[in-house]
């Protein structure tokens, strides 16, 4: 066979994912099991349960991964497994079930970083160019991060405080709105009419932090003053006076870290990046720079094991293997996993 055949695992929080992934870009198969309807009620992932359910279901996901793929498990190059972050009882199923196959195969295994696979789930569709810029929107992430060149990653901003897709979560709760609420109050923002305009939050000047903290508790704020006030609340304008800060305040810092590091792409990516809002407005801004913009689609945003697949091939072609001693990390630094060159 010419090209690698790597079987990819995917664990870190509530979706357990296997894929069958040929040459780093080719998908033969990318089965997702997404346990929302069980912590929906709950408002959130619970850790323990998720654990639980991905040990319920992790040997007959992957086994519909290698039977749907077409290939069989002798012919398979490699095993790859999300190491972190994430939760760490998650991770550890992944990465248990992996360390088996590549010991039963004697084929490598390669760990893989969460945030990378959601980077280069852009390869599986478009031509990545380098040097890029990756704008990170998740759950539990928002960052900038500079790509020199391929497998090498530099982060020059993050959130301090909540993740983009936490304060969607929290502020949908607010609303009483069903979990996860992205899609909730991306929804609404497209329908209103009006806009409740809230702060955007710049930090420093020359600052590509971000912070949401400060949005969220604004739009507490604008809650309980109608409720104080017997005023009925327009959620459709509270929902856009919310999405309209979160998405200047990442479609500015992002453009311009694009231009001050002469960056020849932009890469939106992370569960948040399927907000149709944030899409639009960063696909026009960067029309209008001359900036070409590069986004999964929606189904390759969220949790996926095709992605961990695309960024374990960056690994399998440098020769970067993990041992079997491999531990889950659920802090595992995205720089420190870039390739050794």
């Amino acid at each position: 066979m010419s090209e690698e055949l790597i079987l990819a695992i995917e664990t870190s929080c509530d979706e357990t994912s296997a894929a069958v992934i040929r040459g780093g870009k080719h998908i033969c198969s990318n089965i997702v099991s997404s346990q929302i309807d069980i912590h929906e009620r709950f408002g959130g992932v619970v850790p323990e349960i998720a654990s639980r359910k991905h040990v319920e279901t992790i040997t007959r996901i992957i086994e519909a991964a290698i039977k749907e793929s077409g290939y069989e498990a002798k012919d398979l190059s490699a095993i790859a497994v999300t190491e972190g972050p994430g939760l760490v009882g998650a991770l550890l199923v992944g990465n248990v079930a992996a360390k088996s196959l590549a010991l039963a195969l004697d084929i490598p295994l390669i760990a893989t970083h969460h945030i990378a696979g959601h980077i280069y789930a852009s390869r599986l569709e478009h031509t990545m160019v380098f040097p890029a810029l990756a704008l990170v929107v998740s759950g539990g992430h928002t960052e900038l991060v500079l790509l020199p060149q391929e497998g090498v990653f530099h982060i020059i901003g993050r959130t301090r405080d909540d993740a983009v897709g936490e304060a969607y979560d929290k502020v949908a709760r607010a609303l009483k709105l069903p979990y996860p609420g992205g899609p909730h109050i991306d929804r609404l923002a497209q329908q209103a009419e009006e806009e409740i305009v809230l702060p955007r939050a710049w930090l420093e000047q020359d600052s590509y932090d971000f912070s949401f903290s400060g949005l969220k508790s604004a739009v507490l704020a604008a809650i309980n003053q109608h409720r104080m006030k017997g005023l009925v609340l327009n959620e459709s304008a509270l929902a856009k006076g919310f999405q309209q800060s979160v998405i200047d305040v990442l479609v500015t810092k992002a453009l311009r870290a694009a231009k001050q590091y002469e960056v020849k792409q932009l890469i939106l990516c992370g569960g948040v990046a399927a907000n149709q809002g944030l899409r639009t407005e960063l696909a026009a801004a960067c029309q209008q720079e001359g900036l070409q913009l590069i986004v999964p689609s929606p189904k390759l945003c969220t949790d996926n094991a095709a992605m961990i697949g695309a960024a374990a091939a960056v690994k399998y072609k440098h020769g970067e293997f993990a041992g079997l001693d491999m531990k889950a990390d659920p802090g595992l630094s995205l720089e420190a996993w870039s390739i050794r060159i």
